[in-house]
């Protein structure tokens, strides 16, 4: 469980990670106010409109923005360092 809450705090996420929260989070809100529009459009709600696009926009929020070790499947390799020597 600490292992899990060290990731957590570290907050690294990968280049795939990215990918796929920047999909994620763009399919979530295009469709989001598809509904809410619909929803609030068949009602004719204002509020209520608002109130999904709100409430699905803060859960979507919980979801994604914390960098959660399933973002960090595909970690970088990185070429190791190089040892220069100085010459005087």
């Amino acid at each position: 469980m600490s292992d899990f809450l060290q990731q957590l705090g570290e907050g690294k996420i990968d280049f795939v990670g990215q990918q796929t929260v920047d999909r994620i989070s763009r399919v979530w809100l295009i469709g989001t106010t598809i509904i809410s529009f619909i929803v609030g459009f068949l009602l004719q709600s204002l509020p209520l409109t608002m109130a999904i696009f709100g409430g699905s926009t803060a859960l979507m929020a919980v979801l994604i923005i914390p960098p959660w070790p399933v973002f960090n499947q595909h970690p970088t390799k990185w070429l190791p360092v190089k040892s220069v020597e100085k010459k005087d």
